[in-house]
């Protein structure tokens, strides 16, 4: 844990950390990496790439991603992101919108000054490291991009900071070439990045094929149509999804609740399972490097013991309730998600015996709420929870490999795909399935990473090959209000009585896409043009 430490407080020192301000066409200067004295170690390469692992998807994080994965997915209600779920966001909200838009092209200005500085500059250090640390940048931009194309559509390709992102004519480019280009980002990490990670928390070969995976079954369906999509793009989701699941060191942890405690970060004793995680410090100084999420998300104070848990708002959708009432025998993953009325979680106020959750009119988040910083060996501040944020986790390339499998098929009983699929929901004491549709699946998937900021794009998937489909579920998710209460006397499965007000906010092919941040088109208007391919050979590699 000191390891990784130094090395991700040394990085956020770099003046790096103070470029692109107000949008991505302000351009960060290339010198404001270091100085030219820098990269002369293998030790200075690599730390010049740890900004990339937390401070700039801060933004992003701190509250763009759940209002975008699971509250526009249906999980997540609340009083202030009421806009996502309902299909309403103004092009002007400055809070998520233009935050998680202003962070992904941060992600990408960042990778493209890290790749041509170790490139200019670390001549002297080991090619197998220059490469590495290239990779690691190739891995977050093609990220960034991937979040950007699922949530706006067509955007920009950026490769070049000095000539294109002052640009005011910049053109978006087609779903097809950002596709390729993500998958060709993908494809060099995966050949540059080691099997072992040189430190823990950073990435390996197979955080890139897992990555690829989920990209090759997303692009499976781009343009497509029910029972058509692409089998080369589900064969290589397959291939990618099988060599981490036989080759690599990646295991599931055998209780899902500890996978949300902060002395799981990174250990590879304690947590095998996560491919790939922001890497967040228990310090705001300098503030990004820090994890904002439990001062939002915590329904109280008493919680956090820093002062803020401003949360009480936030809570599961009526839609995912009626998924746990409905399913009792997943209580396992729910009680780590979401609280319900008397749910009792002795690792939360210890110094008062442990919490015993009263609230029942709202199902508030339990998933990344770890508590005080003394709960948590004294490490912690207000705003600076100390937990990191999965981004991939080892059961999402299990459910992945399953649904390649399935492919254009109605249902599958192929043995591998249902022992992957059985194997992440046996670690959740749920039953075997036999026999598995494509509903099975994405049900699967919402259950295990609900509030992780992931549903959304399970249902962008669904819409590329879909959109009849995908909007039809979308409008029969109930965003309502309830009251939920525990049976007394009733345990092992638990019983509640929960009260309904029905809600229901359908999308549309105009509102399935985020609207572009107002402030971006007024900068650069040439992205209200139409979309062109994008000219690779451009490209030095």
């Amino acid at each position: 844990m000191k390891l990784i430490y130094k090395f991700f407080t040394a990085a956020a020192l770099i003046v790096l950390l103070q470029s692109c301000k107000k949008d991505f066409l302000n351009r960060p200067p290339l010198d404001r990496v270091t100085d030219g004295n820098f990269y002369t170690s293998e030790n200075e390469v690599l730390a010049s790439t740890a900004p990339l692992y937390n401070i700039v998807w801060f933004d992003f994080n701190d509250k763009a991603a759940l209002s975008i994965g699971d509250a526009r997915a249906g999980n997540m209600i609340s009083n202030d992101r009421e806009m996502y779920y309902r299909f309403s966001v103004a092009a002007t909200d400055l809070n998520n919108l233009l935050a998680a838009y202003k962070s992904f092209y941060k992600i990408i200005a960042q990778s493209n000054i890290a790749i041509e500085n170790i490139k200019k500059r670390a001549v002297n250090v080991a090619p197998e490291v220059r490469n590495y640390a290239i990779a690691e940048a190739r891995f977050m931009r093609s990220l960034a991009y991937y979040y950007l194309l699922m949530n706006w559509g067509e955007v920009p390709i950026i490769y070049d900071n000095r000539g294109q992102m002052a640009d005011p004519d910049v053109r978006r480019n087609t779903k097809e070439s950002v596709w390729q280009y993500i998958i060709r980002d993908l494809r060099f990490a995966a050949a540059h990045l080691t099997p072992v990670a040189p430190f823990q928390g950073r990435i390996t070969k197979y955080s890139a094929e897992g990555m690829l995976a989920r990209m090759y079954l997303t692009r499976s369906g781009l343009e497509k149509t029910v029972g058509s999509r692409s089998q080369s793009d589900l064969d290589s989701a397959k291939f990618y999804a099988n060599d981490v699941i036989k080759n690599s060191q990646y295991r599931l942890l055998p209780k899902y609740a500890d996978l949300f405690l902060s002395k799981n970060n990174n250990s590879s004793s304690n947590n095998s399972e996560s491919l790939f995680a922001l890497q967040w410090m228990p310090l705001t100084t300098p503030w990004g490097v820090n994890n904002s999420f439990q001062a939002y998300m915590a329904f109280s104070p008493d919680l956090t013991g820093t002062g803020d848990g401003w949360g009480a708002a936030h809570g599961a959708s009526s839609d995912l309730i009626k998924y746990y009432m409905a399913h009792p025998e997943d209580a396992e993953r729910r009680k780590a998600t979401v609280m319900f009325n008397e749910d009792v979680y002795p690792e939360l106020l210890k110094s008062k015996g442990g919490l015993k959750y009263t609230t029942t009119s709202i199902a508030n988040l339990k998933k990344y709420i770890i508590g005080s910083p003394e709960e948590n060996g004294g490490l912690g501040a207000s705003m600076a929870v100390n937990i990191n944020t999965y981004m991939m986790r080892l059961p999402e390339v299990y459910l992945i490999y399953a649904e390649a499998v399935l492919g254009n098929s109605t249902s599958t009983s192929d043995a591998e795909a249902l022992n992957y699929f059985n194997m992440v929901r046996k670690r959740a004491g749920v039953p075997d399935k036999t026999n598995i549709t494509f509903s099975d699946i994405l049900m699967e998937k919402r259950a295990e990473t609900a509030m992780e900021g992931v549903y959304w794009y399970e249902l962008m998937r669904w819409y590329y090959f879909d959109p009849a489909g995908a909007l039809d579920y979308i409008a029969k998710q109930d965003k309502g209000s309830y009251t939920i209460t525990h049976v007394a006397g009733t345990e092992n499965p638990r019983q509640y009585n929960v009260t309904y007000t029905p809600a229901f906010y359908p999308a549309s092919p105009q509102t399935i896409y985020l609207p572009w941040p107002e402030t971006e088109i007024l900068a650069a208007p040439g992205l209200k043009q139409e979309p062109v391919p994008f000219d690779f050979s451009k490209l030095s590699d």
